[in-house]
């Protein structure tokens, strides 16, 4: 894996994930994130390197270097690199990860039920598709 940029695990097949990997990326003007479905060989691996179960579909994972930030972590880890003004939502870093991940675990488990899910992974299109790691 590469060291050079910051690797996004996701659940491909929920809606909502995939709608989130898309604002990232089009907020991602210095290219400092890659992304692999967690049902992905790619996404398995990287997750069993860091410790994590990629069956678990609950969580988002943000993997830098040797380190992974689950769920709210992840997605703070997410917004902080993204600059000005998404940036500015790090400042719930200061809320207790306990409370924080309440409400992550809540509405990752209605996530399919309000936005729904696809059969298979997304597939990205040929401008993207640099942007995802390959199995």
């Amino acid at each position: 894996m590469s060291t050079d940029h910051s690797v996004v695990l996701f659940d491909g097949v929920c809606n909502f994930c995939n709608a989130s990997v898309n604002w990232i990326i089009r907020r991602d003007k210095r290219d400092r994130f890659r992304f692999a479905p967690l049902q992905s060989a790619a996404g398995a691996e990287i997750a069993g390197q860091c410790g994590i179960d990629a069956g678990r579909l609950d969580s988002l994972v943000l993997v830098e270097g040797s380190r992974a930030f689950r769920r709210s972590g992840a997605a703070l880890g997410i917004v902080r690199r993204l600059g000005v003004p998404w940036s500015l939502l790090y400042a719930l870093v200061v809320v207790p990860p306990f409370v924080r991940d309440f409400g992550y675990d809540w509405f990752a488990r209605n996530r399919y039920r309000w936005f729904g899910k696809k059969d298979e992974c997304m597939v990205p299109t040929g401008e993207l598709r640099e942007r995802f790691l390959t199995d």
